[in-house]
């Protein structure tokens, strides 16, 4: 597939990165030599230097044969003029970075559809999503839901309080009636294991499971970590994103907002109806303390510095801070979340990929999500045409042994599916796989 990518910033390079690995046919387009000549060094694709809202740049990056165009510059004006032109000159979908949530609305969203902006992407608001979904969840350091909670996917670290510690997958759901659920996914000392049913979980373990919505609840009560009602939270950081979290939340919780930039203070007041903004440095422990730390039932560091984030989410945990969550920069800190005591690492690069992804995975796919720490996709199909899909049960497919099937959504119901299951048209089918699986499991789907 051939994929333009017009500016080379943090998400530009990094969905370049993601891209490259999948021997797709990668043009990435900025106006900064130093930055591409970057690119050259450290990736397989091919780069443009000039400004990508010129019709000859454009052109010379054969924009008409685009089968995807991905406008991800730091000005939100240039994407959509960007993937306008891109459509009119021939791309057949196009996807714009914004940071304006009042674009996101159905009715604005359809009035850039006709513009020729198919797609617009907001890594601060799906970053903001994404936390109020681990807050309402709070005993889980991940939370994915598919088709509003059908099925779920969530993750926890087994302590020594969890009842799965020395069972096998098999003899954990021989012996729950009232719980069905998938072990899909185990993150042992750092390593990515898809268990079997044979699979014995230790202490220490981080595992996925999938499992109806209905379970959820159910599933609280074998994580382990005490289940503890969010009340309170404190977020810090002088960022859009921390006053995005905190209007989406403000209403459910009594909420203290840190801030250290005095127009972004300013800014965050106009906003908010409720809540509390201080003038402090999010970074200074003591006056996180004299703000009332220790009291919180949440802890969100949301600042543009992902060691900050990390070292106060960090002593959050130690003074008793129920959930803690940190936004990094650094990819590579995702890993570290469950080794070094932070509940959720977060990131918005991983976040706005993992949407644009699903345009690029072969088959009819509705959504792709990656889970913090694990070497996997979790892609969800749709069951979109007759072929071997409806032949054969699934123990017949044989799937690639690097992936499992976590759950099917038929008629609005979800199914934790064994291997007599056969699939029907419509069904839309959550996978894990790992990467070397993931080619085979597309043309399964394709």
């Amino acid at each position: 597939m051939k994929i333009i990518i017009a500016g080379c910033g943090a998400v530009g390079f990094h969905l370049a990165e993601l891209l490259s690995k999948e021997n797709q046919d990668i043009v990435l387009i900025d106006t900064d030599e130093e930055v591409l000549r970057h690119v050259n060094n450290h990736l397989d694709v091919m780069v443009i230097r000039g400004d990508a809202a010129s019709t000859s740049i454009l052109e010379q990056a054969k924009v008409s044969s685009a089968k995807l165009f991905i406008a991800v510059t730091t000005s939100e004006k240039t994407n959509l003029l960007l993937t306008i032109l891109a459509k009119q000159m021939g791309a057949t979908k196009t996807i714009a970075r914004i940071n304006n949530s009042e674009y996101l609305t159905q009715h604005e969203k359809e009035r850039f559809r006709n513009l020729g902006v198919d797609v617009l992407i907001s890594p601060q608001q799906l970053a903001a999503q994404e936390i109020v979904r681990l807050l309402e969840r709070a005993s889980f350091t991940d939370l994915f839901e598919f088709d509003e909670g059908m099925i779920s996917v969530v993750g926890f670290t087994l302590d020594m309080s969890s009842t799965f510690i020395n069972r096998s997958i098999y003899e954990i759901n021989s012996s729950i009636s009232n719980f069905a659920f998938r072990g899909i996914a185990l993150l042992r000392s750092g390593k990515t294991i898809i268990p079997t049913g044979e699979t014995v979980l230790r202490k220490g373990d981080h595992l996925y499971i999938a499992t109806q919505s209905k379970y959820l609840d159910v599933a609280i009560n074998y994580v382990g970590k005490q289940l503890k009602p969010i009340k309170n939270i404190m977020i810090v950081g002088g960022t859009m994103l921390a006053v995005k979290t905190a209007k989406l939340i403000e209403d459910r919780y009594n909420i203290t907002v840190v801030m250290k930039n005095k127009q972004q203070e300013k800014f965050c007041v106009e906003q908010l109806r409720r809540g509390l903004v201080i003038h402090a440095d999010p970074g200074n422990i003591d006056i996180l303390k004299e703000e009332g730390l220790e009291d919180m039932d949440a802890f969100i560091a949301l600042t543009p510095n992902s060691e900050t984030n990390i070292i106060t989410s960090l002593t959050a945990e130690k003074l008793g801070v129920y959930k803690t969550i940190a936004l990094v920069d650094n990819i590579n800190y995702t890993h570290l979340s469950q080794n070094i005591g932070i509940d959720t690492i977060i990131n918005k690069k991983l976040i706005a990929a993992n949407n644009i992804f699903r345009f690029v995975r072969k088959g009819k796919v509705e959504a792709v999500a990656s889970l913090h720490g694990v070497n996997a996709e979790v892609i969800e199909y749709i069951v979109h045409k007759k072929n071997r899909l409806l032949r054969n049960t699934i123990k017949e497919l044989h799937f690639p042994k690097k992936s499992i099937i976590a759950g099917v959504i038929r008629n609005n119901e979800g199914y934790i599916p064994d291997g007599d299951f056969r699939f029907e048209i419509e069904d839309k089918v959550i996978v894990l796989a790992l990467p070397e699986a993931i080619r085979q499991v597309e043309e399964i789907f394709k």
